[in-house]
């Protein structure tokens, strides 16, 4: 089976303006650099559907949902963009990109447990793992990876599945919403400190939060999953893991301070998909998140990408 390579360009449109970091060229990087390497062939191209109020109400609030649907609908009709906090834009093509990337991380969580492909990457924006049950912030509307995970549990049947969070940043929202599910595990590294400035206490007993220092390189970062993520991981035994895959840890990108690189994203995405062989049927769908030098971006997205699909 083959994997699935899911975007739109709705997702594109999304454009909280010049200079800021969280753009539309990303998308654009990473689509060429698939392209260029040839690995673009091998994958089975789909559009990213809209999520649905019903699928976005199972990570968030209905109230949260309803207001920030009143809020981007007024940005639609008005055309003029609108900060929700001092890094956090609405234009008026924000409120159906954000629907795409959480209707992304749903289609693909159906074509992954449905055995229509055996995993899926989700090349879409804005990010999500920041968005909180009813909170926008750091680039984030929806959380997408959230909303897959419980649309699998409650919508689809399964008992378990894992969340693995490999971003610069803490991914508190994805914390804030699933902290004491028992039916997730969370596990994710991130620089510390740096923002949200979260992380270091856990939420809950399902979190396995690595805070790791400004400049800590890859072989710390693989000794510390193979010791503190994959024991747990293994006696969780999860049905399915979602990926926030945020690149913001390469060595070339300015919003942290880690030194990864594409290798260690290819080790990284390795002990994953072994763990998802042997334990979930292969089902993995992964969620872009971070990752905002262009070239360090695209290059890592490929690795990434390229162990998923066995080319």
């Amino acid at each position: 089976m083959s994997t699935a390579f899911y975007t739109h360009t709705e997702c594109r449109l999304h454009d909280m303006g010049a200079g800021h970091p969280e753009c539309p060229q990303r998308l654009d990087a990473i689509s060429d650099q698939l392209i260029a390497s040839g690995l673009d062939m091998a994958l089975q191209h789909r559009d990213a559907p809209l999520a649905t109020l019903e699928q976005l109400e199972r990570a968030h609030t209905a109230s949260y949902v309803t207001q920030l649907k009143d809020f981007l609908e007024q940005v639609e009709a008005n055309g003029e963009s609108r900060h929700l906090d001092p890094d956090t834009v609405a234009c008026p093509h924000t409120w159906r990109a954000a629907l795409r990337s959480a209707g992304a991380a749903v289609a693909a969580t159906e074509a992954v447990v449905k055995g229509e492909v055996a995993n899926a990457f989700c090349s879409v924006r804005p990010p999500g793992h920041h968005a909180t049950r009813d909170e926008t912030m750091g680039f984030c509307f929806f959380n997408n990876v959230a909303v897959a995970a419980r649309h699998a549990l409650d919508v689809l049947g399964l008992k378990r599945v894992a969340i693995i969070d490999f971003d610069v940043h803490h991914g508190n929202g994805t914390e804030d919403i699933i902290a004491g599910d028992d039916r997730v595990l969370m596990a994710s590294f991130f620089q510390h400190p740096l923002y949200p400035n979260s992380g270091a206490v856990p939420k809950g007993t399902n979190m396995i939060n690595v805070p790791i220092p400004p400049y800590t390189r890859g072989m710390e970062v693989r000794e510390i999953i193979d010791a503190m993520w994959m024991p747990r991981l293994e006696e969780f035994r999860p049905q399915m893991l979602f990926i926030s895959a945020g690149f913001d840890a390469h060595r070339e990108d300015d919003l942290g301070q880690l030194g990864l690189v594409e290798a260690d994203y290819e080790w990284i995405t390795r002990r994953l998909k072994d763990l998802a062989d042997r334990m979930c049927q292969g089902r993995i769908v992964s969620c872009l998140e971070g990752g905002y030098a262009l070239s360090a971006l695209a290059r890592s997205v490929v690795a990434h990408v390229r162990v998923l699909a066995d080319v």
